[in-house]
């Protein structure tokens, strides 16, 4: 068994299996162990999200939340961006129940035979011919909003659990060189919410050491302001390290390879297009696949041209390890053995409603969901070590 007392930002796992520490060269197997790569993070949790979209069945979608939820809490770094995943599952809950409340309003055109009560109704014009306010509010119809609200709430979670565990900076460093200023705008996007509740409980914190009400409007007024402060001289500094670093300026290609770059890619776009929609359809299986591949092909082949616009150098870049093909296979795994699941048995993973039919675990499904505990196996986030008190 391998161990070593390492930082939080390094350090093997007895966790690890032999084949895979052996996979690495011997200097470094005594080393910090490198990070893993920041799309395979995201590749796993889109995937987990893409399989909670093929269920409406409570308890395959609440063992996807149970997945992702125990996978963030046994990988995620000690870093300020890696606590967003308690706000991403609050924001799900506000979801769920926004819907639950718009269901009662706003009632449903379905018919329910299990009315729970009965609210005064408002009467409407006419041209409102389907919207009613009021009215009886059935078990069906809850039952709809609830499955609706809680599918929407996983695929919140799980971008939640991409955010906590993938470093966006080093997500950035990953994308090739003419996709490099989308990806910085991205970057910032997805790191909005992460520094925004940083500085929440920051200040709210420091508020509380002052003796000062964080909770309420008052305090969330006194909060605000500061904030606002902090982001927007964020976004200055930003600004500066960007233009430091010669963000946007490109260098002088031929005519000729700018005309091939734009032909190549967008032909690659609309080959994907095309492809996707012919495997889509019963008519177009036989061309569907082959045109989808020549159109990736050309995608990539652009790209690649592109990136000679944007020259830029990587220091230590990311590898795409075995791990992160484990990572990334066992998100991908999940997605589809529940697209098969909702083909071949499509009950059990989209309970009734009417007539009312009881939700029931199915075992193959429910242990393909499983798959996507992995990670929590492979890339353990490291011990910190325990602090020794020097003798005197």
């Amino acid at each position: 068994m391998l161990e070593r007392t390492a930082p939080r930002t390094g350090g093997w796992s007895s966790a690890a299996p032999s084949w895979l520490i052996a996979q690495f060269p011997a200097p470094l197997r005594g080393a910090a162990v490198p990070p893993l790569h920041p799309g395979a993070w995201w590749l796993w949790a889109l995937a987990l999200g893409t399989a909670a979209t093929r269920t409406t069945n409570p308890l395959l979608l609440a063992l996807l939340i149970a997945t992702s939820a125990y996978v963030v809490a046994t990988c995620r770094p000690n870093a300020p961006w890696a606590r967003s995943y308690s706000v991403f599952f609050k924001l799900a809950l506000a979801v769920l129940l926004i819907r639950l409340v718009f269901a009662v309003l706003l009632g449903s055109p379905l018919p329910g035979t299990h009315v729970i009560v009965t609210l005064p109704e408002i009467p409407l014009p006419d041209w409102t011919q389907g919207i009613r306010l009021g009215g009886k509010v059935t078990v069906e119809t809850v039952l709809i909003a609830f499955y609706d609200g809680l599918r929407l709430a996983t695929l919140l979670i799980c971008v939640g659990a991409a955010n906590s565990l993938a470093n966006p900076t080093r997500l950035l460093k990953s994308l090739p060189g003419a996709l490099y200023e989308i990806g910085v705008a991205v970057v910032v996007a997805l790191t909005y919410a992460p520094n925004l509740i940083a500085d929440v409980q920051r200040l709210r914190a420091a508020r509380r050491l002052r003796g000062r009400p964080d909770t309420g409007f008052r305090g969330l007024l006194q909060v605000a302001l500061p904030v606002l402060e902090g982001a927007l001289e964020r976004s200055v500094a930003l600004a500066a390290a960007m233009d430091a670093r010669g963000y946007g300026r490109t260098v002088d290609v031929p005519p000729r390879v700018r005309r091939t770059t734009t032909a190549l890619t967008l032909g690659g776009l609309l080959g994907v297009c095309a492809g996707t929609y012919g495997l889509l359809t019963a008519d177009g299986g036989t061309y569907g696949l082959p045109v989808l591949l020549a159109g990736v092909v050309a995608a990539l082949a652009g790209l690649r041209l592109g990136s000679r616009r944007s020259p830029r150098t990587r220091y230590r870049p990311d590898r795409w390890d075995a791990r992160a093909w484990l990572v990334a296979g066992s998100g991908a795994a999940v997605a589809a053995l529940l697209t098969l699941a909702a083909d071949r048995t499509p009950e059990a993973l989209n309970p009734g409603v009417i007539p009312l039919v009881a939700p029931t675990l199915p075992l193959w499904p429910a242990a393909a969901v499983l798959l996507g505990l992995l990670p929590a196996f492979i890339s353990p986030a490291p011990r910190t070590p325990a602090v020794t008190k020097e003798p005197s």
